[in-house]
């Protein structure tokens, strides 16, 4: 099963990996729509770097349910 078949899975049945995935995706945009302007202020630089740390952090968790998904159809 590819990593994207498991994405579709747990998206259709574990409420929590949902709002993970979510979320990370809004927090991609957010950054992205902030990294577009063609500059930034200090304030805008903060944020993005906070906000980029806790994308990472989500992605982490994503990628942790995902290899417990794979752990426990394998076992």
């Amino acid at each position: 099963m590819t990593e994207s078949e498991i994405i579709e899975k747990l998206l259709d049945g574990d409420e929590e990996f949902q709002k993970l995935y979510f979320e990370h995706r809004e927090l991609d945009e957010v950054v992205s729509s902030l990294e577009s302007k063609e500059s930034l202020s200090f304030d805008d630089e903060v944020e993005v770097k906070r906000l980029k740390k806790i994308k990472l952090s989500l992605k982490d968790r994503i990628e942790s349910r995902i290899a417990e998904w794979k752990h426990r159809v394998e076992a």
